[in-house]
């Protein structure tokens, strides 16, 4: 009578782990709310189960468990506690194999005392330390993979699903199990056989694209070292500019001394070598921000030495919450761009370049514009480089913009190339406009 007793006490902790296991799985707010509705779930289905079995037997009871107990619980998951219908069965499913792992103790148990009892005894024992590991170890990593894509939870609830037909198939609606069926006996070790083949796929997959992204993030380090680089070669040129304009008390002393010679060609001729030197190092002023004016003004000379016309309208202040080495790369990798593609159209109409500036509601704006020949091929909203080695500038512009919450966006339509970049600034540092 005892063992009897045991065994529905048993019937009982199976219901009450599998539908903890569920609702943990599928991913629900520790609320006091939830909780008291998982506790009403629970007394429900025990309800129902202890009914059904009192009604019909321990037999059929067990038969009927997907429609008394399994259906209304995937109906509580997803009506009352609104969770997604794929997560809620696969966290059904899973929950059910997870009870695998205290059978599978119990069975031991019952083998080494040689006892029904002892195998019940066992099994309620396991239930709570095989609840504590899967709640403590499996649960949050579970919700996230699940949360991640449709395909990720249809991957997760493959095999649970397998084992859930294959064990009502097998030993609850028959005994083709226990009979020792060839197909019953193999259809498991070829499932875990297929799907870890599957899985090997899949990783070696994902670690491909990890070590892209790994290879892209490195690239990306390299330009904004770069970038930083060439920003500090422009402030050395800065400041050379200035070291001229301060030394031309030297340069009257020279000039003094050729017209007291009367030598006028040796002058002009001086005059202009001191011109050409400062015009190259002397940056020209767009706007208040000097980090743009020095990437302004070296591609507006690049551009010029192109034969490329260059329109700027910069409005930036002097000072942004952004690091002058992304302020940096944003410019220098549009307009590398656009000047390239500039400098490749035959006609001298086109071969033009449009560039604006400014600070406009707390939001930084970019937009660069440019005409192009041939064909731009977009992919995942940034054009398609040909060539090995490019393609990470438009790269480097999206990471910029994401990692601060803003928007790059490209677009090519009828030979005219754009971009457009939103940087807000609002939340940075405090900034507000002036």
């Amino acid at each position: 009578m005892i063992t009897t007793y045991i065994g529905l006490i048993r019937f009982a902790f199976s219901l009450i782990f599998g539908v903890v296991l569920s609702i943990c799985f599928a991913g629900l707010d520790k609320s006091r709310k939830n909780i008291v509705a998982g506790v009403w779930i629970c007394i429900f289905l025990l309800f129902v189960q202890t009914f059904t079995w009192w009604l019909v037997g321990i037999e059929l009871t067990s038969k009927l468990y997907p429609l008394i107990i399994h259906l209304p619980m995937f109906l509580f998951l997803t009506l009352y506690l609104k969770r997604p219908w794929l997560i809620s069965i696969v966290s059904i499913l899973s929950a059910y194999l997870c009870c695998q792992v205290p059978r599978w103790i119990g069975s031991i148990g019952g083998s080494i005392f040689k006892s029904t009892l002892g195998d019940h005894i066992c099994y309620i024992l396991a239930v709570f330390i095989a609840f504590y590991f899967f709640y403590k170890y499996v649960a949050v990593t579970l919700i996230q993979l699940m949360e991640k894509s449709k395909k990720s939870c249809i991957l997760l609830g493959a095999v649970p699903l397998f084992y859930y037909l294959f064990d009502y198939i097998t030993t609850i609606y028959t005994d083709l199990l226990y009979q020792g069926v060839s197909g019953a006996v193999q259809f498991m070790p070829s499932v875990f056989s297929i799907f870890y083949f599957v899985f090997i796929i899949l990783y070696y997959v994902e670690m491909q694209k990890q070590v892209r992204a790994h290879r892209e993030r490195d690239m990306l380090e390299a330009q904004l070292h770069g970038a930083h680089s060439e920003l500090v070669s422009l402030r050395q040129m800065q400041d050379l500019a200035a070291t001229y304009r301060h030394d031309m008390r030297h340069h009257f002393a020279i000039l003094l001394g050729m017209a007291s010679e009367g030598n006028i060609e040796k002058i002009k001729k001086y005059l202009n070598s001191v011109q050409a030197d400062i015009d190259a190092i002397t940056p020209i002023r767009f706007c208040e921000n000097e980090t743009a004016n020095l990437i302004l003004s070296t591609f507006y000379t690049k551009a010029k030495n192109a034969e490329i016309t260059m329109k700027v309208d910069s409005k930036l202040p002097s000072s942004i919450p952004l690091s002058d080495t992304e302020l940096c790369s944003l410019l220098s990798n549009g307009l590398e761009n656009a000047v390239l593609a500039a400098s490749a159209c035959l006609n001298p109409e086109h071969r033009v370049v449009t560039v604006k500036t400014m600070v406009h509601k707390t939001n930084l704006l970019i937009f660069i514009e440019n005409c192009y020949e041939g064909a731009i091929v977009m992919k995942d909203r940034l054009p398609k480089s040909s060539g090995k080695g490019h393609g990470y500038g438009t790269r480097s512009i999206q990471a910029i913009a994401d990692a601060h919450g803003g928007q790059a966006i490209f677009t090519a339509e009828n030979g005219v190339f754009t971009l457009k970049i939103m940087i807000p600034l609002k939340e940075r540092c405090g900034y507000s406009k002036r």
